[in-house]
């Protein structure tokens, strides 16, 4: 259940100061959030968290495109509002899920566990990372909520091949592709840092471990250290947290194609979905080639750099695409009116990254839950501002004005 129950009969200040911890009474929205994240991490870690590539333009525009887009307030259209969405045949209490991210057990201990916890408990979906920093066994075993793997498709095919059986195995119920990291996007953040799925020891970096005292000893000083554990079957338990990282940078595959996709396609038995389709164009053939839906997504604004907002695309794309398809949408969520807007252009849903890993960075599992509770609040309250009862109705008619340049509804 969200942590703030019935919030509009509240004030912003009563509704918060229902959470179960009291050092985060004052935190009101995602940014606030960020900022406690940046007080708790590393240097090195925050970046990781927080950065993109080269100079971070479609970083930025992630966030700027949601402010150009104006909605159109309605009055008096009734205050019941339904969030509910449907999406393969299961229910989902609200219209985002937690997206696939890797490595956030170097924000917080189990964090894998800790995301589809809170997931869990908001009714929500969760797309577990092949970089997942906990088992994909591990998390289906201890999680009862709606799960779907994401697979990177790195090394040759029996590389995914067994990757996909184990996720059958463990009863995932969708499968996502990520195509748009089969290089890596130079992200100078990182590489000033000397990061890459690993933290190399400097001395600059161990006097930063030593001013964050409570993630030294959490994290870096315990048993929790973060390995890259659903990789461990390919290299044996042995392996050493270099080794692991050394595997994943070896195995890019820039030679991944529409061919793999159909392999895969025939592989796997349950919805597939295509991540880092940014063009009509792509997600038609995604459609041709069996995918049952397509994630509109620039990776965060981590990959290309110039790449425009994902929000500036959605709706050529849903324009375009067929109405059996699904569309989701990442990339610069941070209000509860972005979603209002992302399924106003054309989204069936969207999937949540660095709002929820704030929220984890800053307090774990109760950090998560406050950050999805916060968004859900903000969408509770934007629909009854925008005058529609349920997401499902939302549409161009709620979008009152878009900055020239923003593709608009199809």
């Amino acid at each position: 259940m969200p942590l703030v129950e019935n919030a509009l009969s509240l004030t912003g200040a009563e509704a918060y100061r229902r959470t179960p911890t009291s050092k985060m009474t004052r935190t009101v929205n995602i940014d606030d959030l960020r900022r406690r994240a940046r007080r708790r991490l590393p240097r090195v870690v925050f970046d990781f968290l927080d950065g993109g590539a080269e100079d971070e333009v479609t970083l930025r525009r992630n966030r700027q495109a949601y402010e150009d887009i104006r909605l159109t307030p309605r009055i008096l259209k009734g205050g019941t509002v339904d969030l509910s969405i449907d999406l393969f045949g299961q229910k989902f209490a609200s219209p985002f899920m937690i997206g696939p991210t890797g490595l956030n057990g170097i924000y917080w201990p189990k964090g894998d566990l800790h995301l589809a916890g809170a997931a869990e408990d908001a009714g929500i979906g969760f797309a577990v990372s092949t970089a997942s920093n906990s088992s994909m066994e591990e998390i289906a075993q201890r999680s009862g909520g709606p799960l779907w793997f994401q697979l990177y498709p790195w090394g040759k095919e029996a590389f995914s091949r067994a990757l996909i059986d184990r996720a059958s195995e463990a009863g995932y119920s969708a499968l996502i592709i990520t195509v748009d990291s089969l290089v890596g996007g130079k992200r100078e953040r990182d590489l000033r840092h000397g990061f890459a799925h690993e933290i190399t020891m400097s001395a600059p970096i161990v006097l930063d471990g030593l001013m964050h005292p409570g993630w030294l000893k959490s994290v870096w000083l315990s048993n929790n250290r973060p390995r890259l554990q659903n990789l461990v079957a390919f290299l044996g338990e042995r392996a050493s947290d270099k080794e692991l990282a050394d595997f994943t940078r070896s195995q890019r595959n820039p030679h991944f194609s529409w061919e793999d996709v159909r392999r895969i396609r025939k592989q796997w038995n349950g919805p597939l979905l295509i991540k880092g389709i940014m063009c009509a164009e792509d997600a038609l053939r995604a459609r041709q080639e069996g995918a049952d839906g397509v994630i509109v997504s620039n990776h965060g604004g981590r990959q290309l750099d110039g790449a425009p907002a994902t929000i500036d695309v959605i709706g050529d794309i849903a324009g375009q695409l067929d109405k059996d398809a699904k569309i989701l949408l990442d990339g610069g969520i941070r209000r509860g009116s972005d979603t209002v807007k992302a399924l106003a252009l054309g989204a069936h849903g969207v999937l949540l990254g660095r709002a929820p890993l704030y929220g984890l960075a800053a307090h774990g599992r109760e950090g998560v839950a406050q950050a999805l509770s916060i968004l859900e609040d903000e969408l509770r309250r934007t629909m009854i501002f925008v005058g529609c009862q349920s997401v499902r109705d939302l549409g161009a008619q709620h979008i009152a004005a878009m900055k020239t340049g923003v593709a608009g509804p199809g």
